[in-house]
């Protein structure tokens, strides 16, 4: 059995981590995917932009976990998620987003309107 969290980084500045997550293989990033999206729930740590890069190789594996991103509470990381990987996704892989990007756009929390999360989900939906 794989312990995944040993291979994911242990804090906002392990590049070294995060260079050798970019190494591995796509089927060995795959079972990460859940922890490295976690390193996205704030931009500015210095890692996060290089993680967004590692899960845009997946795109297929990682609409699940945004979804999953979506019901939770944490509307800066609704944010992030819409800023750096959804907006960034093709179009093919945006579109199967649509009616979590109509719901955040259409029917937000008090949350999502704090923190723009459905004026982000708009200009996405306006460009697919």
């Amino acid at each position: 059995m794989n312990n995944f969290d040993e291979r994911l980084p242990r804090n906002k500045f392990d590049f070294e981590s995060v260079n050798k997550i970019r190494k591995m293989e796509k089927k060995n990033i795959i079972p990460l995917i859940p922890g490295l999206l976690k390193w996205i729930q704030d931009m500015n740590w210095p890692i996060a932009p290089e993680v967004a890069e590692i899960l845009l190789a997946s795109p297929k594996e990682i609409v699940p976990y945004i979804k999953n991103v979506f019901s939770t509470d944490d509307n800066i990381w609704k944010f992030w998620c819409l800023e750096y990987l959804v907006k960034n996704l093709s179009p093919e892989y945006r579109k199967l987003l649509i009616s979590d990007l109509k719901r955040l756009n259409s029917m937000p929390t008090e949350g999502e309107k704090l923190e723009e999360v459905d004026l982000k989900a708009r200009e996405i939906l306006n460009s697919i």
